[in-house]
């Protein structure tokens, strides 16, 4: 931990927005002296059974930026998506910023490309996005800055983006009662997801910690905020002190059981592309549905 530049004293504006198609929770954090800001985790409204795209969480969002006279800086995905398909492209064309991901989208990339039989036309190194971070870049929300810890485990690029006392947490983490997020997709890893959340819960006790989804359990309101400490002592997982050893056999039997994520055909397509959808041949947006891949 003492080789991040903590600053517990740097407290950004933070408006979320929560999707109830995906459960969801999208952020746009604001440097309150510049209006500067970064939005994280956007999300692009699909009919799956339909075929059909719309924007209606993206446009609250870019509506919100635009009556609060901000600058967005920056499009922050904190990894691949495989439940909900990236705003980024379209709030990039009507705002500006830069879109922004873990490095390791390549190695995500080039698993999915094969299974999507994307040929040699995709791109696997990562160019559809303007920044590939890595354990321990900054960059800067106006002039708040920001520092990156590299969370592998759900997926090989998660990162958690921490400024200030806030770190947005991706899928590493859930609230208390939620947990974790699953393992089991290609390139995740239970032992390795119980090392990145260590290393998340070795921030300091007091940092703010936001999360991506939130799936009310036991029929509680819809919550996207908690705190290090609070998920040391009761985060239902990995707190009390469990073991790694604990974590691996309990996240293998669930992962298991559970069914794949609806969207992910859809997200994984889109999202490992920057959010832009994909075209056939004719210049047609184009989704392929794979049989007995995933």
């Amino acid at each position: 931990m003492s080789n991040y530049p903590i600053n517990m004293d740097l407290t950004p504006s933070i408006e979320a927005f929560f999707d109830p198609a995906t459960n969801t929770i999208s952020y746009v954090v604001i440097d309150p002296s510049t209006k500067a800001c970064a939005v994280i985790d956007s999300v692009m409204d699909m009919d799956y059974a339909a075929g059909k795209i719309t924007y209606d969480h993206a446009d609250k969002m870019i509506e919100f930026v635009e009556r609060n006279q901000l600058k967005l800086e920056w499009l922050i995905e904190t990894h691949v998506h495989a439940d909900h398909l990236s705003a980024a492209p379209y709030i990039q064309q009507k705002l500006g910023g830069k879109v922004g991901i873990g490095a390791n989208i390549t190695i995500v990339q080039e698993v999915f490309g094969k299974v999507f039989n994307e040929g040699t036309e995709f791109q696997r190194d990562g160019s559809q996005f303007d920044k590939l971070f890595v354990e321990g870049d900054t960059y800067m929300i106006g002039e708040m800055p920001v520092f990156v810890m590299h969370t592998p485990g759900h997926t090989p690029a998660c990162m958690v983006h921490v400024v200030g006392n806030a770190a947005f947490a991706g899928d590493t983490l859930f609230m208390p009662d939620g947990g974790s997020a699953r393992a089991d997709f290609p390139g995740g890893d239970a032992a390795e997801l119980y090392n990145s959340i260590q290393k998340v819960l070795s921030l300091p006790d007091d940092m703010r910690l936001f999360m991506c989804h939130d799936y009310g359990p036991n029929g509680r309101d819809i919550e996207w905020e908690t705190t290090v400490k609070a998920e040391k002592a009761h985060n239902i997982h990995v707190g009390a002190g469990k073991t790694k050893q604990e974590f691996v056999d309990f996240r293998t039997k669930r992962d298991a059981e559970l069914a794949m994520p609806k969207l992910i055909i859809p997200s994984l397509q889109v999202n490992m592309r920057a959010g832009d959808v994909p075209l056939d041949e004719d210049g047609n947006p184009m989704l392929k549905v794979p049989i007995n891949k995933l």
